[in-house]
């Protein structure tokens, strides 16, 4: 008799128990889902500015490529001869 009391009681058995343990396990669900979009969309803005450059004028975009240190000023003069011609 004690076995089948024992069976029952707990968090196991309970309506409340099975409520919590799937309310904890669709809160860890959603939360890896966040991270992984989270950390995809994070490299997609990565590419997306390492690729492209600011609408406008090639030579202001070779001006900006200068300025930042991307290109030294032998490879400025040159692609600026080019872009002249």
């Amino acid at each position: 008799m004690m076995n089948g009391n024992m069976m029952n009681d707990g968090m196991g058995g309970s309506f409340f128990g099975n409520f919590l343990f799937s309310i904890i396990m669709i809160i860890i669900i959603v939360l890896i889902v966040v991270i992984v979009v989270w950390m995809f969309k994070g490299e997609n803005n990565k590419e997306r500015k390492d690729s492209a450059y600011p609408e406008g004028d090639s030579l202001e975009v070779l001006k900006r490529r200068l300025a930042k240190g991307e290109i030294t000023e032998e490879e400025y003069d040159r692609l600026k001869d080019k872009l002249k011609s």
